[in-house]
């Protein structure tokens, strides 16, 4: 039996289904490996073999395009006119090639296919492309040969990621300028890398860098998958951001968006050779009925193959350390998991899954471990299946971690649905900490989904318009912005002191970016006022929101500060929702929390650990833009109780303001 179902007994009912899926991916990979006779790894070489290479004597281009009956290559090399001497040969299974003396291209040329078959031809640009440019004034792209004559060269060799805990700073390359404009691969390095870096965290997760067509798309719409965007630079820049970004001892995953395909036809893949099959599906399932893409054939060995190597390019070309995958609940689900409820494991199990989905999530983690056994990946999946982030060889999928997407959607409905009188910490803790005992999860208060157009920050929906005007320290604060503060930073601190593998924040939330996200668009009047960041309010003290970016970086330096904080052992030592009191423990720390609007405590006592105690982080800190109500320069010891004595535990008695947190350490 595998070890899936002996860890959780709910599952034997399953037994059989989880059982199959597992025995299907060992048979897949024997016959994708020849029994064994290569290693996925080797057959996750398809980007050495396809696109456009140089070598010592000429340039290679092939291309895999079944349905196809003649192909031409184009370029500026050629006037973009078709020519017998750039027409590619026909190979076996469906593949293409075309052979040129190394004179014919050269650096930056750009270049296209025209793909001919039987009912018509089209332009296309290469599926296994690694540059993509538009240009500035047609806006029409192109692939572009990049082969400079000194190519970037890592610097860091060994780098490892620090995984206890891991510190997400997701950021989007674009938005990251202060200026209204598209930011670039080397203003971040030399810009918010260090500002990364001195905020405590150790890995960045970056947004949109396969190349797609519309900005607007977040980077969801991916045209060129082997393709790193050029909007916000070269692929050496890139490069040289990752590099650097090692140096500093910061991992490097990205947002890999396998889940879909842009429906272009000449940017994307959505006919490259005229088919309606080639990629995707040609019936009913091949357009996402929510997403307006393009769903993905895994059942195809051929597309299993493109996808396997896109994996392994990324790590090997680009040296990232591993990758978030997007959209994995429609991966699984025929459905896509749309309008399902997902309220018992008979969901998981009843026929509506997608077995070749679920097989290729599994070999793709198997490769970018067998590729990088330090990799992370991470699922980003809302309806809870089993197995996502147990490993494979239990009959898991192989995930490291899963998004606790949980966590989020319950913020926001407190703070958009109850009163703060009806914040009750037993079902706060409950969400916080209600995960599977055998995955680790990435717990975030907020990503960048809860900031996207129609929707708000956790801060603005908590001050909301009194931002514009009373986030100044040269004027009296209102009660609704000294309220969001307060809770800006309670929230933050229960999310990321629950955690079981991971904390994650998206860009400029630490220091409570104001408004929303939202990308140039047409009924936007193609505007940048929402898809950049404002840095100089976190660097302005005569401004508040430096309060929220410090004690952000408090809270994860505290964090940090115990070994293997994210494995410890949560206890709760105390909840009342009458009282709207939380406490509980993780190795020496004790987290203390009112939840109460109006009503502080004296001598409000809970049982804990028999010692000394003293705060070590307060959210009413005036370093953090608290009243500084308590004394954190006071010691608390517990009283002893004879009923207690013989557990070690005594009564930890405190003073706890409203609306206010704080840990405390253990310190005899």
């Amino acid at each position: 039996m595998l070890k899936l179902i002996k860890n959780d007994t709910w599952l034997k009912p399953y037994s059989e289904a989880i059982e199959g899926r597992y025995k299907y991916t060992l048979e897949k990979e024997a016959a994708l490996t020849n029994n064994g006779s290569i290693s996925l790894s080797d057959f996750a070489s398809g980007y050495m073999y396809f696109g456009l290479h140089k070598t010592k004597s000429s340039w290679v281009l092939r291309e895999w395009a079944p349905n196809a009956t003649a192909i031409y290559m184009v370029g500026t090399f050629n006037g973009w006119q078709k020519q017998d001497d750039f027409k590619l040969q026909r190979k076996d299974n469906g593949e293409w090639e075309l052979e040129l003396p190394l004179d014919k291209v050269q650096h930056e040329d750009l270049f296209k296919l025209i793909v001919c078959w039987d009912s018509g031809e089209g332009e296309r640009i290469p599926a296994w492309a690694n540059r993509v440019v538009q240009d500035n004034h047609t806006k029409i792209f192109s692939a572009q040969v990049w082969s400079p004559k000194t190519p970037y060269k890592f610097k860091q060799k060994t780098f490892k990621p620090d995984t206890s805990p891991l510190l997400i700073y997701e950021c989007h390359i674009g938005m990251s300028s202060e200026e209204e404009k598209v930011g670039t691969y080397d203003e971040f390095r030399r810009n918010i890398l260090p500002r990364i870096k001195e905020d405590g965290y150790n890995t960045i997760q970056i947004m949109a860098i396969q190349e797609h067509p519309y900005y607007g798309s977040f980077g969801y719409h991916v045209s060129s998958f082997f393709a790193a965007s050029s909007r916000f630079g070269t692929p050496d820049e890139l490069k040289h951001l990752i590099d650097d970004a090692h140096a500093l001892g910061i991992a490097v995953i990205m947002d890999l968006v396998h889940s879909h395909a842009v429906k272009n036809e000449v940017e994307g893949l959505g006919r490259f050779d005229g088919s309606y099959d080639q990629y995707f599906y040609a019936d009913y399932r091949r357009e996402h009925p929510a997403w307006d893409s393009l769903c993905f054939n895994y059942g195809k060995n051929e597309v299993v193959h493109f996808l396997l190597s896109n994996c392994k390019f990324w790590l090997e070309e680009y040296k990232f350390d591993g990758f978030r995958f997007d959209g994995v609940t429609s991966m699984l689900y025929y459905s896509h998991g749309l309008e399902e409820s997902f309220s018992g494991y008979a969901d998981y199990y009843n026929g509506h899954q997608d077995g070749d989905a679920i097989c290729y999530l599994t070999l793709a983690n198997k490769l970018i471990h067998e590729v990088n056994p330090k990799a992370i990946t991470i699922a980003e999946e809302v309806s809870g299946m089993p197995g996502l982030a147990a490993k494979n060889k239990d009959g898991g999928y192989g995930f490291d971690y899963r998004m606790a997407m949980n966590i989020p959607d319950y913020w926001i409905k407190i703070i958009k649905e109850r009163r703060d009188e009806d914040w009750h910490p037993t079902g706060i803790f409950w969400e916080l900490t209600n995960r599977r005992e055998d995955e680790k999860t990435i717990s975030y208060a907020e990503s960048h989904d809860q900031a996207l157009v129609g929707d708000k920050t956790i801060i603005f929906r908590l001050i909301d318009a009194d931002m514009y005007w009373y986030m100044s320290k040269l004027k009296e604060s209102s009660f609704i912005t000294d309220r969001g503060i307060a809770l800006h930073k309670m929230i933050r601190l229960a999310t990321a002191s629950t955690i079981n593998g991971g904390y994650l924040n998206f860009m400029g939330n630490e220091f409570g970016h104001p408004e929303w996200v939202d990308f140039p668009r047409e009924g936007n009047g193609w505007s940048y006022k929402y898809a950049h960041r404002q840095w100089s309010l976190a660097d302005n003290y005569d401004l508040r929101y430096h309060y929220l970016g410090d004690f952000d970086k408090a809270m994860l330096e505290l964090i940090k500060s115990v070994k293997q904080f994210e494995k410890s052992e949560i206890l709760r030592l105390w909840d009342k929702d009458d009282d709207q009191v939380l406490a509980y423990q993780r190795k020496d720390l004790i987290f203390v929390y009112n939840f109460n609007p109006s009503q502080s405590f004296t001598d409000y006592g809970f049982l804990a650990p028999t010692g000394k105690y003293e705060v070590v982080l307060d959210t009413d800190n005036r370093d953090f833009g608290g009243n500084g109500l308590t004394d954190a320069s006071i010691p608390h010891y517990t009283v002893a109780d004879a009923l207690y004595q013989k557990d070690g535990k005594g009564w930890l008695k405190l003073y706890i303001p409203a609306r206010t947190a704080f840990v405390l350490r253990k310190v005899d």
